[in-house]
């Protein structure tokens, strides 16, 4: 029988990753990944050349049988996704859940993931959070951010910087234009930034100086129990 290793990566900077994984990208038969172009260049960082294939959201129904068959052999492959942890916002959920069903081994290794950095650095409360990954971007949108205020403790959400002011303005609809949130983006890379403040200060800023890349969106808790922001 074989094995599913599920391999966190680095979500910017290439330091960022385990000696064990290395090991096993190295020692696997193959490596699926969501783009080969993307996980190559970890690949030649590291001198790594074990096989890479696609696994993304377009094929994932179509070829995890095909993947299941061959670890039911002596076939030992790894997954990734083009950063962090895989099936966290990202496919990979829909492997390992047929990789159990047919008696396979899966592991998934610790490691790099943007909401945790995202979530400590904001100076909100880290010791009770719901993470929702990236909001519905039309259907179920409405639903989804009157449940975020119902939720009492910290809230973690991602979001693309194309569509940031939308969701603040949606945050301060629903959950208060005075929620205390943090904003990061970047993380781990050279333009590393977090910026900390009320949905209204946050909102303004972005207006003067748009964000780019990957977004983490820390909300704190309910007025009620204000944090105050750092």
């Amino acid at each position: 029988m074989g094995k599913l290793y599920v391999v966190p990566t680095p979500i910017g900077n290439l330091e960022d990753i385990t000696l064990r994984a290395l090991r096993i990208l190295k020692d696997v038969d193959i490596i699926y990944c969501e783009d080969t172009r993307t996980s190559s260049v970890l690949m030649a960082h590291y001198q790594i050349t074990t096989p890479l294939k696609s696994y993304h959201m377009h094929n994932e129904h179509a070829v995890t049988a095909q993947i299941v068959g061959k670890l039911l052999g002596e076939f030992k492959a790894a997954l990734i996704s083009d950063a962090g942890t895989p099936a966290i916002s990202d496919p990979g959920f829909l492997l390992v859940r047929e990789c159990i069903k047919a008696g396979i081994e899966v592991e998934c290794l610790p490691g790099p993931t943007a909401f945790v950095p995202a979530l400590v650095e904001s100076g909100l409360s880290c010791e009770q959070f719901f993470f929702l990954g990236f909001p519905p971007v039309k259907k179920g949108r409405s639903t989804f951010f009157n449940r975020l205020a119902e939720i009492d403790e910290t809230i973690v959400l991602y979001e693309s910087p194309h569509k940031i002011e939308k969701t603040l303005n949606d945050i301060a609809v629903h959950l208060g234009p005075d929620r205390n949130i943090s904003v990061s983006r970047e993380l781990s890379k050279k333009f590393h930034q977090t910026l900390r403040g009320t949905v209204t200060e946050l909102t303004e800023a972005i207006k003067k100086q748009p964000l780019r890349g990957e977004i983490v969106i820390v909300i704190g808790k309910k007025l009620h129990r204000k944090e105050h922001s750092t």
